[in-house]
C-alpha cells in the first residue's frame, strides 16, 4: 500500500548517555562524500543504521523568494545556480514555465527547439560523467574520476563555445536561444559523440565486473517500486526501481515527440542497477544529439519567437525601428507582464522532474514562484534507505543518488 505521507520525527531529547551499543554521529556537513552541505544524523548499533535524519538548510540562499522579486527575464541566470551540474535544465525549465504562461509555447522557432533540444542532451551527459566520477571516487575507483572529468571537459568545452560559460550557462531565454551555433560546432560534437562511446565502454570495462565495485554497489540501497512512488522520487531512481517513466516520453516538450530514443529501466533496484542506467542513458543522449544534427540543418535561422509584448525584437529591428527600440526599452526595464493566472511546467532534468510553478497577477513580477526540485525528495528517500545497512554503505547511497544541495536549499 502506498504510504502518502512519509514524514518523520526530527531527533528531540536523544540521551547521549546509554547502556546499548548505540551510537549517535554526525555525516556531514563537511564530509566530503555528504555532496554538498548536507548533514545526516545517524543512529548506529554497531556499524549499522538504526535511524537516520536528513538535515538541510546549510547552503539556503532563497531563490524562491528572490524570483518572487525580479522580472522574469532577470530571473533567469539565478537559475543556473539550482543544479550547477546541469544548469541549461534549469534555465529551459523556467523560460517554458513563463512560455506557456503567455502563451507563445508554440511559437518558439524551428532552430531555436533544436539548439535547446542539443544544450538539453549535452547537459544530461554532462551530468552523468560528473555523477560517475564523484561516485567512483567515493567508492574508491579513482581512475574514472580522472577519465570522465577529461571527457566531461570536452563537453564543457563545447558548451563554453556557445554561451561563453562552462558551468552557469545562461544558455536559453524566454521565447527562444540568444545566439545561434558557432561555426564548427557541429563538427566538434560529432567528434566528442564518436569519442563518448569508446569512453563508456572504457568506463564499463573498468567497473561492471570489477568485484569490489559489485560488493560496493550490488543489493545496497534497494529502492523498490513502492518506496519510490512512496517519496516521489523521479529521473534515475525512479526508473532504477523497474518504473518506465520519463517526462520527455509522457509529457514530451520542443521536439522530443519526433526523435527516437529509448527509456532504460532496471530491475536489480539496486546502486548497482543505477550505475548500469547511467551508462544507457548517456548513450541514449548520443542517440539523440545524432538525430538532431539533420534538424539543425533543415531549419531556418529564426531564434526567437515573434511575440512583441513579450518578447525583445530581433537586434536588426531594435537598430533600426523606433517602434521595436522602444518595445525593447521597456521590457529590459520595466519587464513583461503575463496574464492573470498559474502555470505548472515539469521537465525532465538530469535528476528527475525539475518542475517551475507561477502564479501571476498581471504584474512584472511573479506573485508566487515555487520550484519541484528532484533532489530534495531523494533527500528525504534516505530517512527509510539508510535504515538497516551499515556505515560505509551510507557513502555509497548517498553518491549513488545523485542529490545536488543547489536545488534542495532554494
Amino acid at each position: 500500500m502506498q504510504q502518502t505521507n512519509r514524514l518523520q520525527p526530527f531527533f528531540e531529547n536523544i540521551n547521549f548517555e546509554r547502556d546499548d551499543n548505540h551510537m549517535v554521529v554526525n555525516f556531514g556537513p563537511q564530509h566530503p562524500s555528504a555532496h554538498g552541505q548536507m548533514r545526516l544524523i545517524l543512529e548506529l548499533d554497531g556499524e549499522k543504521v538504526v535511524k537516520a535524519h536528513p538535515d538541510i538548510g546549510y547552503l539556503h540562499r532563497g531563490m524562491e523568494k528572490m524570483g518572487e522579486n525580479m522580472i522574469y527575464n532577470e530571473f533567469i541566470p539565478t537559475t543556473d545556480r539550482l543544479d550547477y551540474i546541469a544548469a541549461s535544465a534549469n534555465n529551459y525549465a523556467f523560460c517554458v514555465a513563463v512560455e506557456r504562461l503567455i502563451g507563445i509555447e508554440d511559437k518558439i522557432p524551428r532552430r531555436a527547439q533544436v539548439i535547446r533540444t542539443m544544450l538539453l542532451e549535452l547537459n544530461r551527459i554532462i551530468s552523468h560523467l560528473f555523477w560517475l566520477a564523484t561516485h567512483a571516487l567515493d567508492v574508491g575507483a579513482m581512475s574514472v574520476f580522472l577519465y570522465c572529468f577529461r571527457e566531461r571537459e570536452y563537453a564543457l568545452d563545447l558548451m563554453e563555445d556557445y554561451c561563453g560559460s562552462r558551468l552557469t550557462h545562461s544558455a536559453i531565454r524566454i521565447g527562444g536561444v540568444p545566439l545561434d551555433l558557432p561555426a564548427r560546432w557541429i563538427e566538434d560534437l560529432q567528434k566528442f559523440l564518436k569519442k563518448l562511446e569508446d569512453n563508456i565502454n572504457m568506463y564499463e570495462s573498468l567497473l561492471t565486473e570489477n568485484r569490489i565495485w559489485k560488493m560496493r554497489l550490488e543489493h545496497v540501497g534497494v529502492v523498490d517500486e513502492e518506496l519510490a512512488l512512496s517519496w516521489g522520487c523521479t529521473g534515475p531512481v525512479l526508473r532504477g526501481a523497474g518504473v518506465k517513466y520519463d517526462i520527455r516520453k509522457e509529457e514530451p516538450y520542443e521536439i522530443y515527440d519526433e526523435l527516437d530514443f529509448d527509456i532504460p529501466v532496471t530491475d536489480t533496484k539496486d546502486s548497482y542497477g543505477r550505475y548500469i542506467l547511467h551508462l544507457a542513458e548517456m548513450r541514449e543522449s548520443k542517440k539523440i544529439l545524432e538525430q538532431l544534427i539533420p534538424m539543425y540543418h533543415e531549419s531556418d535561422t529564426q531564434l526567437m519567437a515573434h511575440a512583441p509584448q513579450y518578447i525583445s525584437a530581433p537586434k536588426e529591428q531594435i537598430m533600426t525601428q523606433n517602434y521595436a527600440l522602444m518595445q525593447h526599452f521597456v521590457l529590459v526595464t520595466q519587464g513583461m507582464r503575463p496574464p492573470v493566472g498559474e502555470v505548472y511546467v515539469p521537465t525532465e532534468s538530469p535528476k528527475g522532474e525539475l518542475g517551475f510553478y507561477i502564479n501571476s497577477k498581471g504584474e512584472p513580477y511573479p506573485y508566487k514562484l515555487k520550484i519541484r526540485a528532484p533532489s530534495f525528495y531523494h533527500t528525504g528517500l534516505l530517512q527509510d534507505l539508510l535504515v538497516g545497512c551499515y556505515l560505509a554503505d551510507v557513502v555509497t547511497i548517498v553518491g549513488n543518488l545523485n542529490i545536488v544541495f543547489g536545488e534542495i536549499d532554494r
